[in-house]
């Protein structure tokens, strides 16, 4: 199995489980000008060099001996589920990805005909309830993660403690594990464990989020989209998100988590 989604410095300063719609073309950034003291020049998805990816098969001994002796500083970073499936939604299914292309292909065709979901039409610009259609949306979300129906879920909308788990089965540990809502006080958490080869100032960073401008623009607050069914799914489905990361369940207007997060915790229920 591995480490999937595991991308390291080429210093080996940092390792960092990639989790989906949590700020990761940032920290790849980061991690990226940490060694090179500059920018990757474009999406850090698509580097093959500069950065160590599980994805990479050069890589992966690398990340494996790393890892298991532990060497350097682990962690990743999580986000109100709430949030990040609306995230989800908007770029991955209403909006047209780098390519030009709707993702994944016959996906949303296959969502606007099996779950009567709108998205704005052929470019994703018309007026369409976003409300309505993002519900449906959470129903087909609910099946493909409940019964691999009618797909296996995505990595984009599958539960944050899925990913994070992976590590620590395969003999990962965390030192940190932050909030993308408390972004600049995590990530320095995270870089005074480090030795770097480039110090980062993370006021002065740009945020790289990749996804902006794929979609249309979410018309209305977040709470807007949860109703009582919508709650009762995301509890179905993100349940553990919530327990472990401290999220506000209850209350889909509060982005920021009500605690924080109990590592030993995370280790041992996602350990298993």
């Amino acid at each position: 199995m591995g480490f999937p989604g595991t991308w390291m410095t080429e210093s080996e300063s940092l390792v960092y489980r990639v989790v989906p719609k949590c700020a990761c073309s940032t920290i790849g950034q980061i991690m990226y000008f940490s060694d090179h003291g500059r920018f990757f020049d474009g999406d850090i998805h698509d580097a093959t060099t500069g950065l160590h990816k599980w994805a990479q098969e050069a890589s992966q001994p690398l990340i494996e001996a790393n890892v298991k002796a532990h060497r350097s500083p682990a962690f990743t970073c999580v986000r109100n589920p709430y949030s990040r499936i609306l995230s989800s939604f908007f770029d991955k299914i209403c909006g047209i990805q780098r390519n030009g292309k709707r993702y994944r292909g016959n996906l949303v065709p296959l969502i606007i005909q099996k779950y009567g979901i709108d998205v704005g039409g052929e470019d994703g610009r018309a007026e369409f309830d976003q409300i309505a259609s993002f519900r449906r949306f959470l129903l087909f979300v609910r099946d493909t993660i409940r019964w691999k129906k009618p797909m296996e879920p995505d990595i984009h909308w599958s539960a944050m403690s899925g990913h994070i788990s992976t590590f620590i089965v395969n003999g990962g540990r965390y030192d940190r594990i932050f909030f993308t809502e408390k972004f600049n006080e995590g990530m320095q958490s995270v870089l005074n464990l480090a030795s770097l080869r480039h110090q980062v100032d993370l006021a002065t960073i740009p945020r790289f989020n990749e996804s902006e401008g794929h979609g249309p623009a979410r018309a209305h607050p977040v709470e807007a989209y949860f109703d009582d069914l919508s709650m009762h799914l995301m509890w179905e489905i993100y349940r553990k998100d919530f327990q472990l990361f401290r999220y506000d369940f209850d209350n889909p207007a509060n982005k920021l988590p009500k605690g924080d997060i109990d590592l030993a915790e995370v280790h041992a229920r996602l350990g298993d």
